[in-house]
């Protein structure tokens, strides 16, 4: 047990270094644009397409702020703003697809999945929603009513000020990546050498199956599930490491986890923004399940007859 312990240890040490060398850099440099005109200016550039989606010029702020650093960022940009209950709900389903962008993206890098199709499912998804919704959803017309409106925490002043917050806030990220991911780790490790793994991969594969994935990519999408992109990539790359997860199944798994990723959680966060939470979760769920079937089906398509056109030369 000693043994499986520092294994499981030592992989979570190399994982937090590996990740945390993308996800610090990235939320120092997001942390120090917010107080520079970079951001402004993006919200000002889309700011006339809102009516696309519904959406008054302002909602343009949290979208901005949502998609650059994270879900509680955009919270806090939402409860500044007076919305009806249907702009919040769509800026809610647009950005539970499409948030933290950068950070979350080259996390997906690191594990093999291509930029651009992080970038276009997740941006795709997002827009289609809001768009989606504005037409078909026809209520919601009352302003939202919120609820446990957070402090609002002193602005920084100086560039040392703003500096020494990004550096806050980068170290805090790192910190708790590596608080979740090292526990993580070793609890898998155990439930390896236990053999655990091998029984709860059985017990979840007509589900994994069924999305077209093969079993060895269960855990993976637990993980996702429960604890987000970011850190359930930790375990993606140890699946891809140790495990022989295809590049196949890791863009498959990704698609469906930047749907649904950490769906409990980015769920629950919106119950103060006075909207309809289980509509929410319902179709990012629904969203999953239908994207990754039909890439799946079309992926093997692609491989068949690519297989039938190379018999043939």
């Amino acid at each position: 047990m000693k043994q499986t312990v520092l294994k499981g240890l030592q992989t979570g040490l190399d994982t937090t270094w590996k990740l945390g060398k993308v996800i610090f850099p990235i939320t120092l440099i997001v942390t120090i644009l917010q107080f520079t005109p970079v951001l402004p200016w993006v919200i000002s550039l889309i700011s006339p397409v809102m009516g696309l989606f519904g959406l008054s010029g302002d909602a343009a702020i949290p979208l901005v702020i949502g998609n650059a650093l994270n879900l509680y960022a955009a919270i806090g940009a939402i409860l500044s703003l007076e919305l009806t209950v249907k702009e919040v709900f769509i800026l809610a389903m647009m950005l539970s697809f499409s948030h933290n962008l950068f950070v979350e993206s080259t996390v997906a890098m690191k594990v093999g999945v291509k930029m651009w199709i992080i970038l276009a499912v997740r941006i795709g998804l997002a827009l289609t929603a809001g768009i989606v919704i504005n037409l078909v959803w026809q209520g919601g017309g009352d302003i939202a009513q919120y609820g446990m409106v957070p402090e609002v925490a002193a602005q920084p002043e100086t560039w040392e000020a703003i500096v020494l917050l990004g550096l806050q806030k980068a170290i805090f990220g790192v910190l708790q990546l590596a608080l979740i991911v090292i526990p993580l780790m070793v609890m898998i490790q155990i439930a390896k050498d236990l053999k655990w793994l091998d029984a709860f991969s059985r017990a979840v594969a007509p589900v994994t199956r069924f999305l077209g994935m093969k079993e060895n990519t269960s855990m993976t999408l637990a993980s996702g599930l429960l604890i987000g992109l970011a850190m359930g990539s930790a375990v993606m790359i140890q699946a891809v490491e140790e495990d022989g997860v295809s590049q196949r199944d890791v863009t498959l798994a990704f698609i469906f986890l930047v749907a649904c990723h950490a769906v409990i959680e980015d769920t629950l966060i919106f119950i103060p923004l006075g909207i309809p939470v289980w509509p929410l979760f319902l179709i990012r769920i629904a969203t999953a399940v239908i994207l990754t079937i039909a890439v799946a089906r079309l992926w093997d398509r692609s491989e068949r007859t690519r297989r039938k056109e190379a018999a043939h030369i």
